[in-house]
């Protein structure tokens, strides 16, 4: 018989029959009995336990006890012993007792680093349980402490099932567990602390963070206790992960490297000393593997830059930037290098790693000068270029890549050969003469072994024989060469069916790729007929769900897209697919899946360059401007504004200074993205005055426009300016709209406006509000723009601690937006709320690794202004007094963030005079703090010494 004491009392006889026991009285009497099954429970106790008003007689229990007997039957004895009783049953055959038995294993085998057996367990162990432990059992402490004991074995069982789960990967799955878990245990910290870990596995440091913070202030205030050292080790630990993007990495390669083992040896010891090499060899000869391969054992960082989706040498700095990356700017306008390259130069100056740019061929000149200027100034940079033709820059390295040997490329065919057909085997000298005749050119082997699925060798070789007629004698001159591979393309190309052959001319117009989603869309085919061409060799899979084609399968396709009149119709198709997703993807941008579609519009961002460009090119204004104003959102989250600013420039010239009917917000936003830009200034002023008129009547406040991202960036381009109090009114009237993203930044400006007028108590509850308007919809943009002013205003007025729990939180949003710049300006600010100057240089140290690897001066030169601090406070005046030249060398003045840092390293140069005795270096230094703050009271809020504010007074 087995019994049940997890939830209502139960038992079950062997056939899974359950047995009658009776009223309330009887079933508790069980369950007291089961608690310790075959210890003596004594008469006196259980008549308590039963009957706690002490009206039950012995008689009356013995009787209780005779009629449980009867109903449980011979199965189960209950034994009188001495003055009590007890009932002799196995302890497994009771839900509880089984239940701790799973739970000390799987608690046992997760201490043993075997989490798959502990779930398994544990889920055993936890599904013994039907409700409340002891469920129908009123009774007095026994029952009671019974209850409550099994009920925390099982919130331990449970919490361990849980960390079983996430080391086994099944982060997302636990989260709403682990929130349900901490909602009703408030104060246990195991589940905080599994909830954070489980939320920043799934890229959710900022709610990690915010749990922590949650459970620290409930602690604090219920129980007058800090977190535990577990707990605050876990917080640290999220708090130091590195934020940094990490580089491209060389594509992966699904098939084996045949036959250049020789060469990849030799050109990486060359790359030892050498800081530019670069391969050159005619189309499918093999560069880009080689590459590849070169790359993979490389020492170091590397980069590997797909340049083949560049249609020309323009956008070669952005590309480099997102290979690396890196953004063109951060989450807020200013305060960088002007320029890409400016941006590359400051983030590669200090760093080792080889960059690698594959087929430079068509930007052959561009990838020269970047290269060029690189290698200048970036002494620890090495380069690995690919392409037809030599860069031409002093200090090259060129090797000839050549076709494969005659041993290597018989390994190739048959390599590739036997992937398409099990088994494969073949007379050597026949494959010997095909690989001749594609004068062993591996891209031409691999394309005719993949015919072997559906040819014989025989039949192969006949077919080339015919189509190339220089069997076995193939050109060894260059132009030979590519004029085989091309005849082999076309061969491969002519066996296609007519439905593969569209499919195949239609892929020609992607750049970097397609989702299979994409490909059926805009190739208007099945999936049958990808997966064939992917078979062929004609396509590859990418990884992802992503297909590709190499560059020079492109370039015939192309050819025959043109032929067939296809073009135009193929481009529309493709422009519509990623305006629609643009589309798609623009509102969940704000929300808290934001970081999902980054992701999907970031693996498509050339796809959506190439669209706006045939846009324009076209001059399908409606396309042009419609694309532009759907990827704004995506474009400024991720830095990349600068490179659509030529395209809303040329767009702007087309348009004129009146906005299209219909299109006004979107002529707005393209005068946004145009002003980004470093030649953008005279367009903003052109185009200023028409494009806020037509955003003013998108949001007229009562009704919303579709792009809110455009009030807050409409509201950043004009903080610096001359006049922005027709920006702040237009955002400002946002409040009651119904659009909660636009409700929100109308709270965050309105804050600004406040304490404008010098009502720091509204101003900090209108920041608050929009700090939870936007965590509330889940976007890590504004909120971590609002946090950033909270932080600044607890620490204005003494509340570090606050003034830090802030900016925690809003530097685990920068970090999972992938903004190293703002994660370095955080940094600083918190390195300035903290008392401990140890942790604080930490702080500053941190920041300017991120500034350096974000090619950030101005947040370089926060970051040295801090740790002039440190040495200041230290006594070291001669480190102080080069760390604040160097950060006064960085910081940009007309930046309106870092008018602080520019202010306290002005006022640390001159404490570094006072305390040398140089009393009049020391009141110049103040002085020019104070021209540059303007105003006293700014000083007094950013905690400046007193003898800085009293130059103020005395100027």
């Amino acid at each position: 018989m087995r019994f049940g004491i997890l939830g209502e009392i139960r038992a079950w006889r062997d056939d899974g029959a359950e047995a009658a026991l009776g009223g309330p009285a009887r079933r508790a009497l069980l369950a007291l009995l089961l608690v310790r099954p075959g210890e003596v429970v004594s008469i006196d106790r259980l008549a308590d336990e039963l009957d706690p008003g002490g009206a039950l007689s012995a008689h009356a229990l013995q009787s209780q006890v005779s009629r449980l007997r009867t109903a449980l039957g011979p199965a189960a004895a209950i034994e009188r012993a001495g003055a009590g009783y007890r009932i002799v049953v196995a302890p497994d055959d009771v839900d509880a007792c089984r239940f701790e038995r799973l739970a000390r294993e799987g608690r046992a085998a997760l201490g043993d680093g075997d989490p798959g057996r502990a779930v398994a367990l544990l889920r055993e162990a936890l599904e013994l349980w039907r409700g409340p432990a002891l469920a129908e059992v009123d009774g007095g402490e026994t029952a009671r402490s019974a209850a409550v004991r099994l009920e925390e074995l099982r919130l331990g069982a449970l919490e361990d099932r849980v960390e079983g789960e996430l080391r086994l990967g099944e982060h997302r799955a636990a989260v709403p567990e682990l929130r349900e878990l901490v909602g009703r245990h408030p104060l246990r910290e195991r589940p905080a602390g599994l909830l954070m870990r489980a939320l920043f596995a799934e890229g959710g440091q900022a709610e990690a963070l915010v749990v922590f913070e949650e459970t620290r202030r409930r602690l604090a205030e219920e129980l007058g206790a800090d977190p535990s050292a577990e707990l605050a080790a876990l917080h640290r630990e999220l708090l130091s992960a590195d934020p940094s993007p990490s580089p491209v990495a060389p594509p992966a390669q699904l098939t084996s490297f045949v036959g250049r083992a020789e060469e990849l040896t030799e050109i990486a010891e060359l790359l030892r000393v050498a800081r530019l090499v670069t391969l050159v060899g005619p189309g499918g000869v093999g560069k880009t593997r080689l590459s590849v391969e070169v790359a993979g054992v490389a020492e170091g960082e590397v980069c590997f830059v797909e340049l083949a989706p560049l249609r020309d040498g323009a956008g070669l700095p952005q590309a480099l930037l997102a290979a690396l990356g890196l953004r063109g700017n951060g989450l807020q306008p200013g305060g960088g290098p002007h320029t890409p390259v400016d941006r590359l130069i400051a983030a590669l100056s200090g760093r080792m790693l080889l960059l690698v740019l594959d087929n430079c061929e068509h930007v052959v000149e561009e990838a020269a000068a970047l290269a060029a200027r690189l290698l200048a100034t970036c002494p620890r940079l090495r380069v690995l270029a690919t392409g037809r033709e030599p860069l031409g820059v002093i200090g090259e390295n060129v090797r000839q890549v050549r076709p494969l040997d005659d041993e290597a490329a018989v390994r190739l065919f048959t390599d590739r050969a036997g992937a398409v057909r099990r088994g494969f085997t073949a007379d050597p000298r026949l494959v010997r003469r095909v690989c001749a005749a594609l004068d062993d050119l591996p891209l031409a082997i691999e394309l005719a072994a993949a015919r072997l699925r559906t040819l014989d060798l025989d039949d192969l070789a006949g077919r080339l024989d015919d189509r190339l007629g220089v069997a076995a004698r193939g050109s060894r001159t260059a132009d030979g060469r590519h004029r085989t591979l091309r005849s082999v393309v076309a061969w491969s190309w002519d066996l296609l069916s007519e439905p593969e052959q569209r499919a195949a001319r239609r892929f020609t117009v992607f750049a970097g790729g397609a989702t299979a989603e994409a490909a059926l869309r805009v190739c208007g085919t099945e999936g049958e007929t990808l997966e064939s061409l992917a078979d062929k060799s004609l396509l590859e899979a990418a990884g992802g769900g992503r297909y590709r084609m190499l560059e020079t399968i492109r370039a015939y396709g192309a050819e025959r897209l043109d032929e067939a009149g296809e073009r135009q119709s193929a481009r529309h198709a493709h422009a519509r697919y990623f305006l629609d997703l643009a589309r798609t993807a623009d509102p969940h941008l704000r929300r808290a899946e934001q970081l999902e579609w980054l992701r999907v519009l970031a693996a498509e961002h050339d796809n959506l360059l190439a669209a706006l460009r045939w846009a324009v090119e076209t001059t399908d204004l409606a396309t042009a401007l419609e694309l532009l104003a759907s990827a704004s959102t995506y474009l400024w989250i991720r830095g990349a504004s600068a490179s659509v600013a030529p395209y809303a420039i040329t767009l702007l010239d087309m348009v004129g200074d009146t906005a299209p009917e219909g299109l006004g917000e979107e002529y707005a936003i393209c005068v946004l993205l145009a002003a980004s830009g470093t030649a953008g200034r005279p367009v903003w002023r052109r185009h200023r005055a028409a494009a806020e008129k037509a955003l003013a009547a998108a949001w007229p406040g009562t009704r919303a426009g579709r792009y809110p991202a455009a009030l807050l960036l409409w509201l950043m381009r004009n903080a610096s300016g001359t006049d922005p109090r027709s920006a702040f009114a237009l955002v400002s009237s946002q409040r009651d709209c119904p659009e909660p993203w636009a409700r929100a930044v109308a709270r965050y400006v309105s804050g600004f406006g406040s304490l404008g007028e010098g009502d720091a108590e509204a101003g900090e509850r209108a920041l608050v509000t929009a700090a939870e308007g936007f965590r509330s919809l889940g976007d890590r943009w504004g909120t971590a723009l609002a946090l950033d002013v909270l932080a600044g205003l607890a620490g204005g007025r003494g509340d570090r601690a606050r003034a830090i729990a802030l900016t925690d939180e809003a530097l685990a949003l920068t970090g999972e937006l992938g903004a190293l710049e703002d994660s370095a300006d955080l940094l600083v600010n918190r390195g300035d709320h903290l008392d401990d100057p140890a942790a604080a240089h930490a702080d500053y140290a941190s920041a300017a690794d991120l500034a350096r690897r974000a090619g950030s001066p101005t947040c370089l030169g926060a970051a040295l202004r801090g740790l002039g601090d440190i040495a200041l406070r230290e006594g070291e005046l001669a480190e102080a007094e080069r760390l604040y030249g160097e950060a006064l060398q960085r910081i940009d003045p007309h930046w309106v963030k870092s008018l602080g840092n520019r202010v306290r390293t002005l006022a640390g140069l001159g404490l570094v005079a006072e305390a040398r005795g140089d009393r009049p270096t020391a009141r110049k230094r103040y002085r020019e703090a104070a021209e540059a703050a303007g105003d006293p009271d700014r000083l007094r809020l950013m905690g400046l010494p007193q003898p800085v504010v009293e130059a103020v007074s005395e100027r």
